[in-house]
This record gives C-alpha cells, sequence and structure tokens, in this order.
C-alpha cells in the first residue's frame, strides 16, 4: 500500500516501521484543517496495512506541534464547529499496531492530545507543555478529557487542563506524560531502537494486547471480546513460531498469522 506524505507531512518507511514527520517548522507545525484531514487518511491507511508493525509520530524544529491554528480556530467557532482533533487522536488511539511520539520538542494544545494518543512517549531536554484551553475560554472536548484521565490519571489531567500550567523537565516524567527524555540529538536514534524492537515482537500479541491495555483504561472493553482475541492468538502460527525460535535460539520469523 502506497503511503504519501504532503508538503506539511512527510512519510518514511523502512521495513515493517513507518515513520510520520510534522514538517512545518516555520508555524512550529501547526496544524490547520486541511493538515488534520491529510493525517486522518493516512492514519487510516496504516491501520489497514497490516505490514507495518510500528509507527513513529515526530516533528521538525524545536516544536513537535503547537496544535490548531489559532486564526482557522476563531472562523471554526464562529460556524459552531471544531477542528478535527478529537477524530484524528481517537485514529491514532486505535490504530491496530503500536505508536511513538517522538517529541522532538515543546508541545502545545491539540498536539498534547496527539501525543497522548501513542502508546510511548519520548522526548528532549528542555521541552515543555502547555495546555491554553482555559486562557481561550475553550471548553476542551470530550474525548481528549478522557484521554487526559486515562493517561495521567485525574490528579495529572487537573494539573494541565484546569490550571493550565507550563510542565517541563522531570515533571513531564513523573505526570508520566513521558516515558524518557533524551538529549535532542539523540532522540531519533533512540525512538528508532524502540521501534526495531517493537517490531522484532509478535504482531498479533503485540495488537491484541495494545487494544486489551485502552479498552480497560478507558472502561471500554468487553472480557469476552478480550477472550476471544486471546484464544485465536494462542492458537496462531506465531506463537508457534516464537516457541520455535526460542528453541533454536534464533531470533523468529513471525508472519502475523
Amino acid at each position: 500500500m502506497s503511503l504519501q506524505g504532503t508538503e506539511t507531512i512527510k512519510v518514511e518507511r523502512h521495513q515493517q516501521r513507518v515513520t510520520v514527520t510534522l514538517a512545518n517548522p516555520r508555524l512550529k507545525n501547526r496544524l490547520n484543517s486541511e493538515d488534520l484531514a491529510d493525517l486522518l487518511n493516512l492514519v487510516n491507511r496504516l491501520h489497514q496495512d497490516t505490514t507495518v508493525r510500528v509507527v513513529t509520530f515526530t516533528g521538525e524544529g524545536d516544536c513537535f506541534c503547537a496544535g490548531f491554528d489559532l486564526n482557522e480556530l476563531s472562523r471554526v467557532t464562529e460556524d459552531q464547529r471544531l477542528p478535527d482533533f478529537d477524530k484524528l487522536a481517537q485514529s491514532i488511539e486505535d490504530l491496530r499496531c503500536p505508536t511513538i511520539c517522538a517529541l522532538n520538542g515543546s508541545v502545545y494544545g491539540g498536539g498534547i492530545d496527539l501525543a497522548l494518543a501513542c502508546d510511548f512517549r519520548l522526548g528532549v531536554e528542555g521541552m515543555e507543555l502547555m495546555m491554553p484551553a482555559v486562557r481561550l475560554g475553550l471548553h476542551y472536548y470530550p474525548s481528549g478529557i478522557r484521554r487526559y484521565v486515562a493517561r495521567l490519571g485525574g490528579k495529572g489531567a487537573r494539573r494541565l487542563l484546569l490550571r493550565s500550567e507550563t510542565v517541563g523537565g522531570q515533571d513531564l516524567l513523573d505526570l508520566g506524560f513521558l516515558d524518557e527524555i533524551h538529549p535532542v540529538d539523540r532522540l531519533a536514534a533512540a525512538a528508532r531502537s524502540l521501534a526495531a524492537r517493537l517490531a522484532g515482537f509478535g504482531p498479533l500479541a503485540l495488537e491484541g494486547m495494545k487494544q486489551c491495555i485502552n479498552g480497560f483504561a478507558r472502561s471500554s472493553a468487553e472480557l469476552a471480546t478480550m477472550e476471544e482475541r486471546f484464544q485465536d492468538v494462542l492458537q496462531s502460527e506465531d506463537i508457534r513460531e516464537g516457541i520455535r525460535a526460542q528453541r533454536e535460539k534464533r531470533p523468529p520469523g513471525f508472519q502475523r498469522k
């Protein structure tokens, strides 16, 4: 399946790993409605392409994403509609395979939700985070608030959403927003290393457990469905290959079947 980028969104593929880069550093990778639509279409295509085993989201410049273009936000609120950040973030969270957000710099507004939608978040020294919704008098969309609570707990969600604090450094680790912090020049290598590690694991098991974790976190998991998925993987060729490879002391050749 062909995965095409745009002028402001780059797509690179290396074997079973795909990297999506926000590439508008002059505007701090702010997103407009067209960007959101392009990203949503891309994520949907990645979901359907079962040869893709890990997706990494990152950005160019010193900011991962400054959220939605405020000039356009003033127009869409007058029309009583909101940008599709909620649809995009949900599609990233629901993406079949594991996702990594390699935050190359600071993150603001809706960009925070895109990062929270990913399974793993790696940041850089000196980065900061700030959600300006209450400063603008904006009620953040409920599905995003749910994600804040699921990922960070009520205390973390209140700190970021209600106090609108600028948070950085060790606090981002303590909140659970970041899994790791790296020097700027080592972030890409750290993200590649994690992506390669994940891509080498059993994809059916990874995908199934990711869905379980997200489902339980948002209290939407149906245990019967989870049990059925568990049984399916238990009968898969992949688990037999994994056991053979362990016995033969070689890397497994998982086929996702």
